[in-house]
C-alpha cells in the first residue's frame, strides 16, 4: 500500500499504529514507490481532498493507496486553517511562526471560546474502484503558548484538558491513541483487516 504523503511525521505515526495494531501491511511512502506527484487538493473538505489523494495515486500506480487529510479547526476563527493548515500562512512557514499567529489571533480570548480540533480524514483507494473513508477526531483547546517538543506541526498548541498536556507534550505512543490520526487510523484498521 502506497501513503499519498510526504510527511515523514505522519508516516512515522501511521507505521507505529499499523505495527501496534498487528497489521501486516507493506506501507510505502510515495518517494520509496518510486512516485512523483503534486496534486492538487481541491476539496472543500478533509473528506474530498483524502480521497482526491488516494484515487490520483492509485490510478498511477495500480496499487492501493492510502492518504489522509487532516488539519486544525480553531471555533473562535470560523474553524480556520482548516483544510488549508498545511498550507497556512504559506506551506514553507515554519509551524513555530503558524502557532504564533494562531495564539496571537486568541489574545484576549478565554475559556471555552478557545476551543479547537484536530481532525483527520483517512481514504483508500483500491484498483477496482473501491474507496473506504475514516474520520477522527480530537478536542482541545489552543494554549497562550507552545508546549512540548513531541510531534510535529499545531501539536504544541492543542491542549488536550483529559490529560493537562498538550499533544506536543504526549509520548508518541500516548498521543497515537487517542488523536485524531489514530481514531481514524484505528477504524481503518477494522475496515482493511477485512479486506487485506
Amino acid at each position: 500500500m502506497i501513503f499519498a504523503t510526504g510527511n515523514e511525521g505522519k508516516v512515522r505515526e501511521v507505521k507505529m499504529m499499523l505495527e501496534d495494531a498487528g497489521l501486516e501491511l507493506d506501507l510505502v511512502t510515495m518517494k520509496e514507490a518510486g512516485v512523483e506527484a503534486d496534486i492538487e487538493e481541491t476539496g472543500e473538505t478533509f473528506e474530498e481532498n483524502a480521497v482526491i489523494k488516494a484515487k490520483a495515486i492509485m490510478e498511477m500506480t495500480g496499487e492501493i493507496a492510502m492518504a489522509d487529510d487532516s488539519g486544525l479547526e480553531v471555533d473562535y476563527l470560523d474553524k480556520a486553517p482548516g483544510i488549508y493548515s498545511a498550507r497556512f500562512l504559506g506551506e514553507d512557514t515554519p509551524y513555530s511562526v503558524k502557532n504564533a499567529h494562531i495564539i496571537k489571533q486568541l489574545e484576549g480570548v478565554e475559556g471555552e471560546a478557545r476551543s479547537a480540533r484536530f481532525v483527520c480524514v483517512i481514504a483508500v483507494a483500491f484498483p477496482n474502484g473501491d474507496i473506504l473513508t475514516t474520520r477522527g477526531t480530537i478536542e482541545g483547546y489552543i494554549t497562550t503558548e507552545e508546549r512540548g517538543t513531541n510531534g510535529f506541526g499545531y501539536d504544541p498548541i492543542v491542549y488536550v484538558p483529559e490529560y493537562d498536556m498538550t499533544t506536543g507534550e504526549m509520548d508518541p505512543h500516548l498521543k497515537n491513541s487517542i488523536s485524531h490520526r489514530g481514531k481514524a487510523l484505528k477504524e481503518m484498521i477494522k475496515l482493511l483487516g477485512d479486506r487485506i
